[in-house]
């Protein structure tokens, strides 16, 4: 069963129109698309001009003074507590490791050093006591750090996150609004659909 000549014209018309609104669409996306091009370059241009700037303020305001505390503690701690420790430890090793190489160097020359074991062991058992008395004393005189008032280390971190939060939400956003003509087109922008 064929269509009279009359629907087909009324076909012909309404394919006509549906052209006509697909090729409208269409100017409308690439509008679109300019416009959001346009909205991601000025998003970009507040986030250079204003955002960036009020973060590195506030970092410098509030957490870099805590950075700062932290990075002078740190080495407080490593040149009055650890390094001493170290050098008396090393030191120590030092002193017994000549005093072996002295007594081989003489057993080896044939001028052996007549030795009580048990004065020795004596000797080192009270200079292990004496050595281990001197470290934990030097321990005790480093003094633990004055309680600090304002924000502590967990502070500085959360900032640290939520700004890493501020720039993730801001690319995201940027990503959003960036112009990608592929996305926005249809592929065949003068063919209307089949009817």
């Amino acid at each position: 069963m064929g269509l009279s000549r009359k629907r087909k014209k009324e076909l012909r018309t309404l394919q006509d129109q549906a052209t006509k609104v697909w090729e409208s669409q269409q100017v409308l996306v690439g509008e679109a698309a300019a416009v959001a091009r346009e909205a991601g370059r000025q998003l970009g241009n507040y986030n250079r001009e204003h955002v960036a700037p009020t973060v590195q303020a506030h970092y410098q305001k509030y957490a870099a003074p805590y950075v700062d505390k932290g990075m002078k503690q740190a080495q407080r701690v490593f040149n009055d507590t650890l390094v001493p420790a170290a050098g008396t430890v090393v030191g120590s090793a030092l002193s017994v490791w000549d005093a072996a190489a002295d007594t081989r160097a003489k057993l080896a020359a044939g001028r052996g050093v007549p030795v009580d074991l048990n004065a020795l062991a004596k000797s080192s058992k009270k200079n292990s006591k004496k050595a281990t008395r001197a470290f934990a004393a030097q321990l005790a005189a480093a003094k633990p750090a004055p309680q600090k008032s304002g924000m502590s280390a967990g502070g500085v971190i959360a900032i640290l996150f939520g700004v890493a939060a501020a720039v993730g939400v801001l690319y995201a956003a940027w990503q959003t609004l960036r112009a990608d003509d592929e996305l926005w087109v249809a592929d065949d922008p003068l063919r209307a659909p089949e009817a």
